[in-house]
């Protein structure tokens, strides 16, 4: 079953491809080739055919062999080199190779390489053709970021992580953008076969230089947080977001963030894309849509609805009900759903609640009720005089969606630091104090968590006056050196987050609210060694340090 109990799994309709079924015609073995050069002497190579094509390939097979080398059809311990296409880089090689690290004795390259050297007629180097490994000392460091004082950082009408239960549940490292590989054309130009067959240099393979920094507007032209979300064109596909939507919120609330988070990047893929979907093989070929997707984007586009989404029934709307308790998690409203509760009114008489829960309840209403920029401005503002009054020179800023500059607010997240780098230290309580005192905070959710040298206070806030609504307040205080990166993972979104994440883990680095890591060592994805803290004084040098451009607040709302 493909959910969890409570979205029925319909049968997969089979779609014809070229070259699929039982009338596909038979794979023929290439037969053995007379060997005519000793360019490949000694060399046995294994090509990856994603993004080059089988005709391609064979005719890279033939030279090679041709030449004294040896192809090896899957990847072995006898490889001395591994050959990709050009728009491939080193993550996407570990997925199709489903290699997390390669040894050190065997060379990725460029199929370019393969082709300069059966044009030359000789056994290049592969120093200009090679993806160097992301924890070796070949790629280039980011330049040191110009030292400033992060009391430079403009805060005002600069933005929300994801709200509070993503926020917390979302793993540090999570894949990139891309998922599962589009089909690859079984094709060649006609220029590309006589260039391989008569030997003649490919144009493609004339500079390195110029290709590498193709290749590398390419890759960044791949990840959110290279991007402005200001860029983000109209939506063309709206008719397929929209039901997919229902769908990704139906898996969300039944606990299965993984597949809520397939169809969220999705539909990012979908809202992005500079025109309506009209095909089949034109859906598979966008990063983020793979072919289960695109099956039911194709079932959308033909009958203009979702056959899922007629079986989700009254368990998913109750579900949601639950699940906006703030508090409650997928597992807990599952369990009152399976204990018959149906209504708020069960949860209240029936249920046994926390404390958390009893306040997640009480203000029910309130905390769904989103809060104009005005509201969110007053909070902080509140919360920066109640800082002053403890030390004038504390840095006080409202992060979240109010940085990013949106209308509206689901809650407010303050960052409170010094920069002194000590100065910090023991007025969390003291701040907490006169927020209480003054009547302006009204409930403790989470009176005092301790995340390192980070302290952060969970809660209710009221502005004074009548008809004012209860509101989520974080505040986090934090030590300077670890501000600018606090304050870019609690701005958000929570979108762009994963994927600064997922970039910095692609460069041996590792991202979180406390700092940026280099030289982060991982065995089958797991950390294990940590690495060294790079110097992060601004939101700035984090992405200087990434190799990605600064992005304002305003354009990370992706």
């Amino acid at each position: 079953m493909e959910t969890r109990g409570i979205i029925k799994a319909f049968p997969k309709v089979k779609r014809h491809r070229p070259h699929e079924g039982k009338d596909a015609p038979p794979v023929k073995k290439p037969p053995s080739q007379p060997i005519t050069g000793n360019i490949f002497q000694g060399v046995c190579i294994h090509i990856v055919p994603a993004g080059i094509g089988n005709a391609r390939c064979d005719i890279f097979k033939q030279q090679i062999v041709q030449n004294g080398g040896q192809v090896e059809a899957a990847y072995s311990p006898r490889c001395t080199h591994v050959v990709v296409d050009e728009s491939v880089d080193r993550e996407r090689a570990s997925r199709l190779l489903k290699m997390e690290t390669f040894p050190p004795a065997v060379q990725l390259v460029k199929c370019t390489w393969l082709s300069s050297c059966i044009s030359e007629k000789k056994l290049l180097s592969t120093e200009d053709y090679r993806l160097h490994p992301c924890d070796r000392p070949q790629d280039s460091p980011a330049e040191e970021p110009k030292q400033s004082f992060v009391s430079r950082i403009p805060v005002l009408d600069e933005m929300q992580p994801p709200d509070h239960k993503s926020a917390l549940e979302d793993p540090a490292d999570v894949l990139p953008e891309t998922q599962e590989e589009p089909l690859e054309e079984d094709t060649v130009s006609q220029n590309d076969l006589e260039a391989l067959i008569s030997g003649v240099k490919p144009d493609s393979a004339a500079s390195p230089h110029t290709q590498n920094l193709s290749e590398k507007a390419k890759v960044l032209g791949k990840w959110v947080c290279a991007q402005s979300s200001q860029a983000k064109s109209q939506n063309h596909n709206k008719h397929l977001t929209d039901k997919l939507e229902q769908l990704a919120k139906a898996y969300t609330h039944t606990g299965d963030k993984w597949r809520a988070l397939s169809y969220s990047k999705a539909i990012n893929a979908l809202k992005s894309h500079p025109k309506s979907i009209s095909s089949y093989e034109e859906a598979c070929k966008i990063p983020g849509i793979g072919k289960s997707m695109a099956d039911k984007i194709m079932e959308i586009m033909e009958s203009g609805h979702l056959r899922k989404l007629d079986n989700l029934g009254e368990s998913v709307s109750v579900l949601e009900t639950f699940t906006n308790i703030w508090g409650v998690g997928a597992k807990t409203a599952q369990l009152w759903y399976q204990q018959g509760f149906r209504t708020l009114e069960d949860i209240r008489t029936k249920a046994t609640l926390t404390h958390t829960l009893r306040i997640g309840l009480k203000h029910y209403d309130d905390f769904l009720d989103r809060m104009p920029r005005s509201e969110a401005a007053a909070i902080e503002k509140t919360v920066r005089e109640a800082a002053h009054s403890v030390n004038p020179e504390l840095l006080v800023v409202a992060c979240g969606s109010y940085r990013r500059g949106k209308p509206t607010c689901g809650d407010v997240d303050v960052l409170i630091t010094h920069p002194d780098g000590h100065s910090h230290k023991g007025i969390f309580s003291k701040v907490l104090q006169i927020l209480h005192q003054s009547g302006f905070l009204t409930d403790d959710l989470v009176s005092h968590e301790e995340n390192g040298e980070q302290k952060k206070y969970m809660g209710v806030c009221v502005l004074p006056g009548p008809g004012q609504r209860h509101r989520r307040l974080d505040v986090i205080v934090v030590p300077h050196d670890e501000f600018a990166c606090a304050l870019l993972y609690f701005t958000g979104s929570a979108h762009f987050n994963r994927s600064m994440r997922a970039l910095a883990k692609t460069k041996a680095m590792s991202l979180s609210e406390h700092s940026l890591n280099s030289g982060v060592v991982r065995e089958r994805s797991v950390k294990v060694v940590p690495g060294l803290a790079l110097s992060t004084p601004t939101e700035r040098a984090v992405f200087e340090h990434l190799g990605i451009p600064y992005r304002e607040p305003h354009e990370r709302d992706w």
